[in-house]
């Protein structure tokens, strides 16, 4: 029997409800999932790797199936290719992120056509949740408890205290 190994991208700076919801949903599609947690050269992360590979792991603590949680710094493909991929995860929020995949899906079929890409929508009530979002309400002192666990609220909150808060 086959092991099928979906990968499930991402900076995950924090980890929001929305990415719960998506591996929630992929590990049901998958054998094995693997959360890949990377670094985006184009984004100024609020949390190391570390920290952020340890915050993934707690939060996924609870949901059924095989779950591993890595760090990359490769080319997604490259990376699927080394953990056994033969699917891709990616989450919908809206249509600006439909675009933004769907050329990406493009580029990795290019790259390696063996590997497909699955998308699946945000729940609705998690649609509007985004980390760059969440960093930001929570850089101006806003309430972000809608969008995050509670560890992962006290977490955003002790580093705005020690990066310090705009807008005061």
């Amino acid at each position: 029997m086959t092991i099928r190994t979906g990968v499930y991208p991402g900076t995950f700076d924090p980890i929001t409800l929305g990415h719960m919801d998506i591996i929630r949903r992929g590990a049901k599609l998958v054998d094995r999932l693997v959360i890949g947690v990377t670094t985006n050269p184009s984004k100024n992360p609020m949390f190391t790797i570390e920290e952020r590979m340890e915050m993934v792991k707690r939060e996924i603590a609870g949901i059924a199936g095989e779950i591993h949680v890595v760090s990359f710094d490769s080319l997604l493909m490259d990376f699927a290719e080394r953990e056994g991929a033969s699917v891709i995860i990616r989450g919908l929020r809206a249509v600006a992120d439909f675009e933004y995949e769907y050329q990406m899906a493009g580029m990795n079929q290019q790259l390696n056509s063996r590997i497909e890409t699955v998308f699946l929508m945000a729940d609705v009530s998690l649609q509007p949740i985004a980390s760059r979002l969440v960093k930001e309400i929570a850089m101006f002192g806003g309430e972000i408890a809608k969008f995050v666990t509670p560890a992962v609220r006290n977490e955003v909150a002790a580093r705005v205290e020690v990066i310090g808060r705009k807008g005061s």
